[in-house]
């Protein structure tokens, strides 16, 4: 708060008012150095993921590559990584998108096989926004570093949730998002490991080493520091609470709804990760419904709720286009109560058969409760 009301100072400026800001930019930069275990030389500071995830990768191709080359991705990917791997398609580089389990999963003998003498990049996120399921970015980290080619993961929605090491886990660029874990919205950042080599996006004066130009958001900076120090603090208990919870959920809602199912891998997800999908609903009404009972989900990903098309990674694991529509994500937080979540419980059940009873999808026919599973039938 007193960066927004009180300290003004450019961190760029030699003044008394500007060291002040800098001392509290580089004290933040020092946080998230702790909680990646990183040198704080190597976090740029950026204004969210998907700034994070368009530096990394057109940074990387640009520099290596220049206007040709051989990236390999996922279908699972972020749209902040899907859409710069396609916008570089246009200059010459070439983009192998990998398949996904029916659970979720990437395999990293595939990201292995798919390798190229011009392969420049492996971008493959370390856990999906959507379903929750962790990558196997240990293995794919390995094999990148095997064979001398930089690898980038999408870790906005791992940070806070689960412990990092990127020296450990062969890591050369992560992104991050500060709101993925309770920092403010617009501020995000990039690790680049010393000795990576990439292209600056934003040009202009300087800032960030010159691959970030742009006047310092310090109270954002302030922010994400400040969270990122507490998640580094609380990161078992937190994660212990989440995951009882989550746990709840995806035990509950296949038994108490009939026609559901878990989405997702059953042990490699994210804590606080619960994704479902029920027969004959839609997501988008499902979500309506539920906002009305004062409870806030989604129905795929939660910058993306506004399209109308089935989550691309649904059908990247094999659903249909109908399964894929009624889905339903439920994620916690660190303040998220076991109240809150058997309220869910209570109202869920009724708000799905509501909607199937209007649903020209409905076969009509009784279901009972306990008539779900997981994604894998």
């Amino acid at each position: 708060m007193p960066f927004l009301t009180e300290k003004w100072g450019n961190p760029s400026s030699l003044h008394s008012f500007g060291r002040e800001a800098k001392v509290a930019v580089e004290e933040s930069r020092k946080s998230l150095a702790r909680l990646l275990n990183c040198d704080p030389t190597e976090i740029i500071f950026t204004s969210g993921g998907t700034e994070s995830d368009n530096l990394a990768i057109k940074g990387v191709a640009m520099y290596k590559g220049k206007t040709k080359g051989h990236i390999i991705s996922t279908r699972i990917e972020h749209h902040a990584v899907l859409e710069p791997c396609g916008w570089l398609k246009r200059f010459g580089f070439e983009v192998t998108f990998l398949p996904a389990s029916p659970e979720g999963l990437v395999d990293a003998g595939e990201v292995e096989r798919a390798i190229r003498n011009d392969t420049v990049l492996i971008s493959v996120m370390m856990a999906n926004n959507e379903i929750g399921t962790i990558q196997p970015y240990k293995e794919i980290g390995s094999i990148a570093r095997d064979r001398n080619i930089p690898f980038h993961t999408d870790a906005v929605q791992a940070i806070g949730k689960m412990p990092l090491d990127v020296k450990a886990d062969n890591i050369d660029l992560l992104s991050l998002s500060g709101h993925k874990f309770h920092g403010p919205k617009g501020i995000g950042a990039l690790y680049v490991r010393k000795g990576t080599k990439i292209e600056p996006v934003i040009h202009g004066g300087g800032q960030e080493r010159g691959l970030r130009s742009s006047t310092e958001n310090v109270p954002g900076i302030v922010g994400i520091g400040k969270a990122a120090e507490l998640a580094r603090r609380d990161l078992e208990s937190t994660s212990q609470k989440m995951k009882s919870l989550r746990d709840k959920m995806i035990k509950s809602v296949p038994e108490i709804v009939p026609r559901s199912y878990v989405n997702g891998h059953k042990t490699r997800r994210l804590v606080n990760n619960a994704h479902f999908r029920f027969d004959f609903i839609e997501g988008e009404g499902l979500i309506l419904q539920l906002d009305f009972k004062g409870i806030a989900a989604s129905t795929g990903s939660a910058c993306s709720t506004g399209a109308l098309e089935p989550s691309h990674v649904l059908l990247a694991m094999g659903l249909t286009h109908e399964q894929a529509h009624g889905s339903l994500r439920v994620t916690l937080g660190r303040e998220n109560t076991e109240e809150e979540v058997d309220y869910l419980l209570e109202v869920l059940p009724g708000v799905v058969s509501k909607l199937r009873e209007i649903s020209p999808f409905n076969e009509k026919r009784p279901m009972t409760p306990g008539e779900g599973g997981s994604c894998v039938q």
